[in-house]
């Protein structure tokens, strides 16, 4: 049950390797605050915020339609050890294109040093098994014109449909896992009072003009009260549509102690959002088994149809 447990909770969210320091990949979403809101004077309100961030399916739909264009993507992955010194480091440039309608994967590079591996060839780490499973899959897989992210068969099924709603659809309640099913429905009647709300107007991107809406945890609350601590969501001024969410999620008790940080932004192209950066890092540890600590970062560039 334990290792049930431990899997569900990897997957929510998401020079010289020997003496090297912690890489921790740029988790601040790329927006440029212009100015705060007072949301009593303003035409939105918070509900209104709230209601778009779970109704969305614009992160689903990202991953999905990424697999109709070209693109490159950077993908840097690293392990940790408990001083946090790098001891393992992947790194992969990949091409996807498209050939007669089916998704291709060439990789440009791909290199890695240090403990990333076992000796039967599989990663060291669950959380550097999740982060292949989000996203080489994701490179892979067919799509599809149906709103799913991707096609889970076998194995652990069930885990890897809650990791789909906490990190695409935070907010909504992920039943089944004891002590935090219902800690992620912070939008619900019992989890609202932990919170407050802030909201400003940015600029994204240098040029989009967009909404934040951040949901802080309350100074005076305990870290046990809640497990997310804060989630940061951007939307576009003119469409509404979300364009870049931040989580930061933390919680500790005698079966697991896990404190991660992770950001996805999309980027508008070709009338629709695509995938142009991801961003983790996180530390996991329950009984038993070896601490996690890992980071990686994603970035993809160079989107075309052709």
């Amino acid at each position: 049950m334990l290792k049930k447990i431990f899997l569900f909770l990897f997957i929510l969210l998401s020079g010289s390797y020997t003496y090297a320091q912690r890489f921790n990949p740029d988790t601040v979403l790329t927006v440029v605050i212009d100015s705060a809101i007072n949301i009593k004077s303003h035409k939105l309100t918070a509900q209104d915020f709230i209601d778009a961030v779970v109704a969305d399916t614009g992160f689903y739909k990202a991953f999905r339609n990424m697999k109709r264009y070209n693109f490159i993507a950077d993908n840097h992955i690293y392990t940790y050890d408990k001083k946090n010194k790098v001891d393992g480091e992947l790194y992969r440039l990949i091409k996807h294109s498209v050939v007669n309608g089916h998704p291709k994967t060439q990789y440009l590079a791909k290199q890695d040093k240090g403990n990333m591996f076992k000796k039967n060839g599989k990663y060291q780490l669950y959380t550097v098994e999740m982060f292949d499973y989000i996203f080489t899959n994701a490179y892979n897989s067919e799509f599809s014109s149906s709103d799913g992210f991707l096609k889970i068969n076998g194995k652990n099924q069930s885990y890897k449909e809650k990791l789909k709603t906490l990190i695409f659809s935070p907010g909504r309640k992920v039943t089944g896992i004891p002590f935090l099913s219902s800690k992620s429905e912070i939008f619900g009647s019992d989890m609202r009072q932990f919170y407050y709300y802030e909201f400003a107007r940015g600029k994204y991107l240098d040029s989009i003009p967009v909404y934040r809406f951040k949901v802080i945890k309350k100074p005076s609350i305990a870290d046990g009260d809640v497990m997310i601590r804060e989630l940061t969501t951007i939307f576009d001024m003119r469409t509404f549509k979300i364009l870049g969410r931040y989580v930061d999620m933390s919680y500790s008790n005698l079966f697991f102690d896990f404190d991660v940080k992770m950001n996805i932004e999309l980027v508008p192209f070709n009338n629709e959002l695509l995938p142009a950066k991801v961003s983790y890092q996180g530390t996991w540890n329950i009984p038993f088994h070896k601490e996690e600590r890992a980071s990686f970062l994603i970035l993809q560039r160079d989107y075309s149809s052709k």
